[in-house]
């Protein structure tokens, strides 16, 4: 299984509030969250569809044998119940926002 990825294309970096309400617009209801460099989270799945949108750092989604980097301004469409796994690569924090949908 694969998951979409959308790059980062703007010369400018993302501004968090708009990325926020552009989530919300598409349905999603959104945190912002952060991990430290080498976090881990094991293999896990969300019962609802999620986007992560990255706003600083870094970070690495595996989904089967696909590794996906996401970077400053990147952003990820996970379907429910896809199993992944998520590493903080590097030496800085990632900060990001999680919308979820049912």
């Amino acid at each position: 299984m694969s998951i979409q990825v959308e790059r980062w294309s703007k010369s400018t970096p993302p501004e968090a509030a708009d990325l926020r309400q552009r989530l919300r617009h598409e349905g999603y209801s959104v945190f912002q969250w952060s991990d430290a460099p080498g976090t881990t989270y094991a293999p896990h799945s969300h019962p609802e569809d999620q986007s992560h949108w990255i706003l600083a750092g870094q970070l690495e989604l595996r989904v089967g044998n696909e590794t996906y980097t996401l970077r400053t301004g990147d952003r990820d469409y996970l379907p429910a119940d896809t199993t992944h796994t998520a590493f903080v690569p590097g030496d800085e924090p990632v900060i990001y926002l999680i919308g979820a949908k049912r």
